[in-house]
C-alpha cells in the first residue's frame, strides 16, 4: 500500500532551531523527523512513498540523493577503504516518488496533485509530516478495511496540560477540568483513504474540513482511536522532548528497534 506524506510545511513555531530548514527536515536525535516516520511504515512492509513537497523542496531531496548508509548502519572497511560493506540498510528497498505540489498549497490540492503517481490501488495511505506513533499498524489497517469506508483516521487523546472550560453567557463558570481527563479525541493524522476521496475535494479544498464534513453526512468517515503513545512535533520545546526520549533510548515509536518484533511484509 503506498503512503502519501505531505512534506510542504515550513514549521514557523520551529524557527528558535533554525528558520531554513524545512519541518520534515528537523532531525529527532541524529535523523529527521520524516526518516522517523518512513522507517514506520518501511518496518510494517509498506515502503512506497509519495512525498508532497513545498518549502524547501531542495532540501529534502538533497538528504535523499545523498543519503549514505554508512553513516546510519554497520559496515565493514577493507583494503584501506577500498572496499565498503554495509552489516545492514535502511533505505536500499525503499522507492520514493518526490513531487514538488508548490510552496503555499493546502493539503487537500497537494493531494489531488500526486493522484497519477497512486496506480490503481484501491486504498492508500497518507499522514501529514510532524508526528510519529507506536500504533501497530495492521491493527489499524484491518480496522479501516472492516470499516470499508472511504476515509478513516487515527484519533489520539489530546497532548496538552491546558483545561477545559465550561462557563454560561454571563462568564459564570460551571466546570473545569484537564483536557487529559474528558473524553476528547483530536485528529493524530495518520489516514487510510479509497480513491473515491478525490470526487469529494473541489479545487482550492482542504482534506479535512469540507471534503470530511461531507463524507459525515454520507456516512462514509471512520476513526480508529488510539489509546497509546502519539506526539506531535509543532515546537521546539516539543522536538527537545523527542531528542530526549531518543537520547534515553525510550522512543516508543521506534518499532523497528524493538527485538520482540519482526518486519510484518505488506501483502
Amino acid at each position: 500500500m503506498k503512503v502519501v506524506i505531505f512534506c510542504g510545511g515550513q514549521g514557523l513555531r520551529l524557527r528558535d532551531y533554525s528558520e531554513n530548514v524545512p519541518k520534515p527536515m528537523v532531525p529527532v536525535g541524529s535523523r529527521p523527523i520524516l526518516w522517523h516516520m518512513m522507517k514506520y511504515y518501511a518496518h510494517y512492509g509498506h515502503k512506497d512513498f509519495i512525498l508532497c513537497l513545498g518549502y524547501r523542496a531542495d532540501a529534502v531531496k538533497d538528504y535523499f540523493l545523498n543519503y549514505n548508509e554508512c553513516m546510519n548502519n554497520d559496515f565493514v572497511l577493507s583494503r584501506g577503504g577500498q572496499n565498503v560493506k554495509t552489516l545492514s540498510s535502511d533505505i536500499s528497498d525503499w522507492n520514493i516518488t518526490f513531487c514538488d505540489t508548490g510552496a503555499n498549497t493546502l493539503i487537500g490540492q497537494r493531494l489531488v496533485k500526486v493522484k497519477e503517481h497512486l496506480g490503481n490501488d484501491e486504498r492508500f495511505m497518507c499522514n501529514y509530516a510532524d508526528s510519529v506513533i507506536d500504533l501497530p499498524l495492521p491493527t489499524y489497517l484491518d480496522f479501516a478495511t472492516k470499516q470499508d469506508k472511504i476515509a478513516s483516521f487515527m484519533s489520539v487523546r489530546p497532548s496538552t496540560s491546558f483545561h477545559v472550560v465550561q462557563a454560561g453567557a454571563d462568564g459564570m463558570v460551571n466546570a473545569i477540568k484537564p483536557a487529559q481527563d474528558l473524553d476528547l479525541w483530536v485528529n493524530g493524522g495518520y489516514f487510510v483513504l479509497k480513491r473515491e476521496i478525490f470526487d469529494h475535494i473541489r479545487p482550492g479544498e482542504e482534506l479535512v474540513n469540507q471534503p470530511f464534513e461531507r463524507l459525515i453526512k454520507m456516512g462514509q468517515l471512520a476513526t480508529y482511536k488510539h489509546n497509546g503513545f502519539w506526539a506531535c512535533m509543532d515546537t521546539f520545546k516539543e522536538k527537545m522532548v523527542l531528542d530526549e526520549m531518543v537520547a534515553k533510548e525510550n522512543a516508543p515509536w521506534m518499532v523497528w528497534t524493538r527485538p520482540e518484533t519482526a518486519e510484518v511484509k505488506s501483502a
